[in-house]
């Protein structure tokens, strides 16, 4: 079997647009919450990860010849979004207390350790400039739309619902998180015209 080349053909950019606004309105959604997630860490946790973060980042760095491909960027990028939605159902489920954050840290840095590939890999995908610049615009204002509604939600959840512990409201702002973050990984699914075949 060939081994597929990354370009335009591979997705349906409608459905890329929406998955990349909904991603970054996921993001400006949760800015605030990852504050009150990390409390129980340690400053040493941070530097560990730190340090384990820049050696997945190279690993993966050496990789690029294997997984510049349609077959590897759409599941690497499936498998990131699915990490998240578990970290989402976490903190629905389960005390913040360190186990938790542990699991959504580290759930974080396998995420952005394949960060720079997945740009690298979505420029190469969108070599179009106009279609370039609506994918930053959409980004742009997810993200904003996202910050602005998660102040908004504090806000409300302080002065009209009462939740005075940040530990509570951080808990109600994952619904909604859930449900954007249930979108992106189905726009995600569908943005892929077709089945891609692993290179070989």
């Amino acid at each position: 079997m060939t081994e597929q080349t990354l370009s335009s053909d591979t997705l349906h950019f409608g459905w890329f647009l929406a998955y990349k606004f909904l991603n970054s309105l996921f993001l400006g959604l949760s800015i605030g919450a990852v504050f009150t997630l990390y409390e129980p860490l340690s400053p040493a946790t941070f530097s560990a990860g730190g340090i384990g973060l820049a050696l997945a980042t190279l690993v993966v760095a050496t990789q690029y010849h294997r997984i510049f491909n349609p077959f590897w960027f759409f599941r690497l990028s499936l498998g990131v979004e699915v990490i998240i939605l578990l970290g989402v159902v976490g903190v629905l489920v389960y005390p913040i207390e360190r186990p938790l954050a542990l699991f959504v840290y580290l759930g974080y840095q396998i995420t952005f350790a394949l960060g720079s590939y997945l740009v690298r890999c979505e420029t190469l995908l969108v070599i179009d400039q106009r279609r370039l610049t609506q994918l930053d615009v959409a980004k742009q204002i997810a993200y904003l739309l996202g910050m602005g509604s998660s102040w908004l939600g504090y806000l409300l959840m302080e002065t009209e619902l009462g939740l005075a512990t940040k530990a509570s409201q951080v808990v109600v702002i994952h619904w909604p998180l859930f449900a954007v973050q249930a979108g992106v990984i189905t726009c995600l699914y569908i943005a892929f015209a077709r089945p891609t075949s692993a290179p070989g």
